[in-house]
């Protein structure tokens, strides 16, 4: 008998993608597994039910969980979904696992087998399962979008015979996956663009994309990048200089775009109301990193708010604003790695411990929280009141 994937609505508020698509679902067949997705879950995607139906799933509810070898998520499941699911169970989602030990231990209790599709490590052969790497591509394009959609002037230069709009000066706080496509769209867009990054490697990407590269380029800098190719934690020292370096160019600006995240630590500040208050009236500041505190100071999660006479825009989930391709992409990178996890001769689930991705993304497994970053988390979970 087949093992089963389930993909279920995602019942966390706001968000509108699923961890399916069409596509994805006509993988997984043909490696062996019967589909079952519940109904309505593509509708904020943009998939009815009937487009998955064609694809060979079946449509179901929320109960289908239950009997499910594998669930498909966006986000980490709700205490009332782990609750529904079935001991020894493979979970793949976002789990956002800093700072929530509770959640973790109840899916360790649970003997679910959590998988933290954001702990992918960044080599070659894991590329087409980074989910941060594809969603941070797509907040990267919707910052600009939304930048412009409240900007209340032209992005290009426009020339006509009643005068000149002068193009708009865009500058992109953070050079990874998010701020150089967020450097690529607002180029589109015909901007004038800058950036900046503490990551030496950044300029030269900066500058392939035909934007001016803007930072204090000390001794420090040359040596401000990981291993894992993260933007390591600066000085004080450096920081107030690049801050000074930083102020000095945003009064210039019309739309300012953060993208600096560090995992599992709160956003640095990158921008304080002083800053704001030296910018145009009217000018735009999009944070993307709000979800972990913010680099905009007065940024406020999930709200257009005016700081200082800029209007800060703090959506916290940039890639859900565009769900279907969101959805697309992410569900190629969950199928991707799942396919890691099934037997070539068998086509049965046969999860490897000793795999680098099984071992930099597993959570929890046969009852405990077995990942190193996070396996002090108890797993004794507080009765209900």
């Amino acid at each position: 008998m087949a093992e089963t994937v389930f993909i279920p609505l995602e019942t966390f508020p706001g968000e509108g993608r699923i961890a399916a698509s069409p596509e994805s679902v006509k993988k997984l067949k043909t490696l062996g597994f019967d589909v079952v997705v519940q109904a309505g879950a593509g509708t904020l995607s943009r998939i009815p039910d009937s487009e998955f139906e064609k694809a060979g799933a079946a449509i179901g509810s929320a109960g289908d969980a239950a009997r499910a070898d594998v669930v498909l998520k966006v986000r980490r499941p709700s205490s009332a979904e782990v609750a529904g699911y079935k001991s020894g169970a493979i979970v793949l989602a976002i789990m956002d696992p800093y700072g929530n030990d509770q959640a973790l231990a109840e899916m360790a209790k649970a003997g679910v087998s959590a998988f933290a599709m954001e702990l992918m490590p960044r080599i070659t052969r894991a590329q087409s399962m980074d989910v941060l790497s594809s969603q941070a591509n797509l907040a990267g394009y919707q910052a600009v979008i939304e930048a412009a959609s409240e900007y209340d002037r032209a992005m290009p230069m426009m020339m006509t015979a009643a005068g000149t709009v002068p193009a708009a000066k865009v500058f992109v706080m953070g050079a990874g996956v998010a701020g150089l496509q967020a450097i690529a769209t607002a180029r589109r867009l015909g901007a004038v663009v800058s950036a900046t990054d503490v990551r030496p490697a950044s300029k030269e990407q900066v500058a392939s994309l035909g934007a001016k590269f803007v930072a204090v380029e000390d001794e420090e800098f040359k040596a401000a990048e990981t291993a894992g190719g993260y933007a390591k934690e600066m000085s004080a020292e450096y920081k107030a200089k690049q801050a000074a370096l930083t102020a000095e160019h945003l009064a210039k600006q019309d739309i300012v775009i953060t993208t600096a995240l560090i995992p599992g630590r709160p956003a640095p500040r990158l921008i304080t109301r002083d800053m704001l208050k030296a910018m145009k009236p009217g000018s735009i500041a999009v944070d993307l990193a709000v979800e972990r505190g913010g680099n905009v100071e007065g940024a406020v999660a999930d709200q257009v708010v005016e700081v200082e006479g800029v209007k800060v825009v703090g959506y916290t989930n940039m890639p859900g604003r565009i769900a279907a391709s969101a959805s697309a992409l992410y569900a190629k990178n969950l199928v991707t790695f799942l396919e890691t996890m099934v037997s070539k001769e068998t086509k049965a689930l046969a999860l490897n411990a000793g795999d680098e991705l099984v071992k930099a993304t597993m959570l929890t497994h046969g009852g405990a929280v077995v990942h190193p970053n996070f396996a002090a988390a108890p797993v004794v979970v507080a009765a209900s009141s």
